[in-house]
């Protein structure tokens, strides 16, 4: 699958509650931006609408466009999907992401959040063995990406890193070949994910990129999921995911930052 390098998009530009599965938001429409973007991120290669392989859900008008949550569900479970991209077409930095997943991850029921800095279509492009799918929705929203942070300065970095898990039971897993447990867990990292485009509220000076470029959750020895990010993945980034559980006692997160920062916590698999 032909990748987008993140870092020149960055250069070139510079630039998860859950909600109602039954609430999609509003399908994609028609927009010429995408089609400038595509070259960059998919190249050449043929991309095939969703049609049932999964569905994207979104809030139509946005609460926080900091924060917007974005749901990929396979609906599904025949065609693995492997890999997935997010682009929110109007963003200064449009790619948010890269994923890969494991078999583990399927069928894929995965959350994030997003920032979105105008109204803008967010696309999901999914790597499966039978080439790319694309679903999304459009999403009214404005200022994400240069919305004041929450916290600045050393406040901002005092607790840098700090990981948090939280499991909740989903029962068997009827689409694994050994009936695994299947489990839902959220995994919260503290960072700020500064974005490049946000001021401090004191000097009024731009406050410089700073956000997690790489991340990977392990059960034991299996990667369950990896993602590439920038500038697009919120502040204090979360995920939730269902995933079948091996039995290793513990989720292993590893990170990197783009200051060279490295970050590994082993959340024992507690409560759920």
């Amino acid at each position: 699958m032909p990748r987008f390098t993140l870092a020149a998009l960055l250069a070139a530009s510079l630039a998860c509650p859950a909600f109602a599965a039954d609430t999609p938001g509003v399908p994609m429409i028609d927009s010429p931006t995408w089609e400038e973007l595509r070259p960059d991120v998919t190249g050449e290669a043929a991309i095939a609408p969703a049609s049932g392989l999964f569905t994207v859900t979104a809030p139509i008008r946005a609460e926080d466009a900091a924060t917007v949550p974005l749901h990929i569900l396979q609906t599904d479970p025949s065609v693995p999907i492997e890999g997935a991209i997010v682009v929110i077409d109007e963003n200064p930095s449009p790619v948010a992401g890269e994923f890969t997943f494991s078999p583990a991850m399927a069928p894929l029921d995965f959350e994030l959040r997003l920032r979105v800095n105008s109204y803008s279509n967010i696309r999901v492009i999914a790597e499966t063995p039978e080439g790319l799918r694309m679903d999304g929705r459009y999403v009214k929203a404005s200022g994400g990406c240069s919305a004041p942070a929450t916290k600045a300065g050393a406040e901002a970095l005092a607790e840098l890193g700090r990981m948090k898990l939280r499991l909740f039971d989903t029962g068997p897993d009827q689409t694994a070949a050994q009936s695994l447990p299947r489990r839902e867990a959220q995994i919260q990292i503290r960072h700020p994910n500064f974005s490049g485009l946000q001021r401090d509220q004191i000097t009024q000076l731009f406050i410089p990129a700073h956000f997690i470029d790489h991340l990977e959750v392990w059960q034991g020895e299996e990667q369950l999921f990896a993602m590439d990010g920038g500038i697009s993945i919120s502040e204090n980034p979360a995920f939730r995911f269902t995933y079948a559980d091996n039995g290793a006692p513990a989720l292993t997160v590893r990170a990197t930052d783009t200051e060279g920062n490295h970050f590994e916590s082993e959340l024992p698999k507690i409560g759920g």
